[in-house]
């Protein structure tokens, strides 16, 4: 299942690559491809015969060329090119928010495989990687609880978001002209400013817009070991949030507006502007965040002195 989705995703991206070139133009290579795509030589070679089959290239070996085809090439679904694990991380989420699951609620597996229509192995692996990090609990015989978040919990996990989103930043900034993150960018700025005109009636959309937003960002400074953080990071801060629905359009035609000068700074390469703009939208998020888990935390006192103790960026 997860090479199948794996070529699947590459073979959707190849054709977005070879639809860019002109008939006639070389293919780049099978290295080029497999970096390109971030699969081995081996799927670049399954993808690269299936687009021989249907005529999008021509050739064999290096002197492989494109050729133009007639009509729309047929991609691969959405659906089938997601990871499994992120198929079941999104559902997860998705169920959470539906059922307002509280400190407390039970987990059951069979129950969720049967809504999410996938195997519980599938469930198992995605609860088995959140139980570390204390939000999800194993009971003996009792089956899983979700303990929930606390303010206390949510600020120690800001102040790891915050080091290694303003490194991102400033990273993304440095990338060279030629690198295919601008354009990126770029469309993301199209769809805030699309989602703002219309955020009276779509402002539910935001929240797949911030993720892949931020995600964009940290890209431009990949961090094995951060990365390990970033399932749950997503989870506190684009889900949990979200329970807070009191004057939730406001919050985020605010954070939109918030992103826009973020992207403006990103785009002027000006690395005191975006300092200062990535470091105004994490202290707004925080403070949303903070808003959202007041109530939850079994000791308010010690919260607040510790919310005193975080050192600004």
């Amino acid at each position: 299942m997860k090479t199948d989705t794996v070529y699947k995703r590459a073979f959707n991206d190849a054709v977005d690559i070879v639809s860019k070139l002109n008939d006639g133009d070389p293919l780049p290579s099978e290295n080029t491809l497999s970096r390109a795509l971030k699969v081995s030589r081996t799927t670049v070679r399954k993808i690269l015969s299936t687009l021989d089959d249907r005529g999008m290239i021509g050739g064999s070996g290096r002197h492989r060329v494109v050729r133009s085809v007639n009509g729309t090439v047929q991609l691969f679904p959405k659906a089938e090119t997601v990871p499994m694990a992120a198929q079941v991380e999104k559902r997860f989420m998705e169920w959470m928010l539906r059922d307002n699951a509280r400190p407390g609620t039970a987990i059951n597996e069979l129950e969720l495989a049967r809504q999410f229509g996938m195997a519980t192995t599938g469930i198992r692996e995605f609860l088995n990687r959140f139980q570390h990090f204390g939000l999800i609990e194993k009971r003996p015989n009792a089956g899983w609880v979700f303990k929930g978040f606390t303010a206390s919990f949510a600020l120690e996990l800001f102040e790891i978001r915050e080091m290694f989103e303003l490194r991102s930043a400033r990273a993304f900034g440095e990338l060279p002209a030629s690198s295919a993150q601008w354009e990126k960018i770029a469309t993301l700025r199209e769809e805030h400013l699309e989602l703002l005109d219309e955020i009276e009636h779509r402002y539910h959309d935001f929240s797949d817009l911030d993720s892949r937003f931020h995600q964009l960002i940290n890209s431009a400074a990949p961090n094995r070991f951060i990365d390990d953080f970033y399932d749950i990071i997503t989870l506190i801060f684009h889900y949990h949030y979200q329970w807070n629905k009191q004057d939730e359009r406001h919050r985020n035609e605010v954070a939109i507006r918030e992103h826009l000068t973020y992207i403006e700074a990103l785009l002027s390469r000006n690395a005191s502007m975006i300092e200062l703009a990535c470091c105004a939208h994490l202290m707004s998020a925080k403070a949303t965040l903070l808003r959202s888990t007041s109530g939850h935390d079994p000791a308010p006192d010690q919260t607040a002195r510790r919310q005193g103790q975080v050192a600004p960026l």
